[in-house]
């Protein structure tokens, strides 16, 4: 028999360990001009409502690193407090490759000449948060460039019009390989594959209410409620900020010029939202029917459609969500 003061150790043992969700390490390298700060706008009232680490980047335009700035940012990441939900404007990282553990990412694309288009305006004149903010965003723009035609940039080809400035959503999903930023097929096998193998969803702005259902149902202890955040006026309100002020259409012709110039970015799309429309699918969520946007006939068709949830031979959700998790 001892003597002298017990401690808490003595008494009860070691403090239980934080029970942590699964996943608790969610990365969101976002995309730019694709639904990016409305999500994240959700995601600052979620981070407080549920409790998980949201740890964002003040750096908006580098998204290509060398090696040794891959190794650094994956050692932040990981070390953050779990759970976590890490996001920037990045091409894909592999952990693993540094001997991390590899996250679960999740992404958003939209239709590749709109997502141009957005990013060509704002560039210039900004959004509806304030008419100075395209100035603060852009200010060694010379007046000539700001209020460059559209058309004139596309039909003679200037650089921000042509590749491989235009070749902008499948480096996100092919990763940090110099050949990532090259069109061609290589980068655009690599980015599907990484999108299997890697994303738990890649959504469609289009569809933005199911992405976020999706959202709800894969991560809920990130996401859960976020629709109906979403639909409350006031965050609308809030939403209706970050609308793109001064859009105007290109010419048909200089339409169909975008199409061929980003014929692996659509090839891309169309696949991202064929894979995205199963999901929806499978947990019986309706896909509305959209006019089909005119495309040269280079293009893959568009996914087959449901009108009606479809209930398959009721296979077990968790284990399907389980099974995608072990990738």
């Amino acid at each position: 028999m001892t003597c002298g003061n017990s401690t808490y150790l003595d008494d009860h043992g070691p403090p239980p360990q934080k029970v942590l969700p699964f996943p608790s390490q969610v990365v969101y390298n976002r995309v730019g001009k694709c639904g990016s700060r409305t999500v994240v706008l959700l995601l600052r009232i979620l981070s407080e409502k549920h409790g998980f680490n949201l740890v964002t980047s003040d750096i908006h335009n580098k998204t290509r690193l060398t090696k040794n700035e891959q190794m650094e940012l994956i050692k932040n990441i990981s070390t953050a407090e779990q759970p976590y939900l890490f996001t920037r404007h990045v091409h894909f990282l592999n952990f693993s490759r540094f001997g991390g553990d590899q996250p679960v990412y999740i992404n958003i694309i939209r239709d590749p000449v709109n997502r141009f288009l957005s990013n060509y305006f704002f560039r210039r004149f900004g959004d509806w948060r304030g008419e100075q903010n395209h100035m603060i965003r852009t200010p060694n723009m010379r007046q000539e460039e700001r209020y460059l035609d559209i058309n004139v940039c596309i039909l003679e080809n200037y650089p921000e019009c042509s590749n491989p400035r235009l070749f902008y959503i499948i480096p996100y999903f092919c990763g940090q390989h110099p050949r990532c930023r090259e069109p061609g097929e290589w980068a655009l096998e690599r980015a599907k594959l990484n999108v299997n193998e890697n994303f738990l969803l890649v959504g469609i702005l289009e569809e933005l209410e199911d992405v976020l259902l999706l959202l709800e149902r894969f991560l809920p202890h990130y996401f859960k409620d976020v629709l109906s955040i979403y639909k409350n006026p006031e965050h609308r309100k809030l939403g209706n900020l970050t609308v793109t002020v001064k859009k105007t259409v290109p010419s048909p012709e200089a339409i169909q010029i975008l199409y061929q110039r980003m014929r692996y970015e659509y090839e891309f799309y169309y696949y991202v939202k064929e894979q995205f429309h199963l999901l929806k699918r499978k947990f019986g969520l309706k896909s509305h029917i959209r006019k089909p946007s005119p495309r040269p006939e280079f293009f893959i068709p568009s996914p087959l459609e449901t009108e009606e949830p479809i209930n398959d031979e009721e296979e077990d959700d968790e284990k399907w969500l389980e099974d995608i998790y072990k990738r």
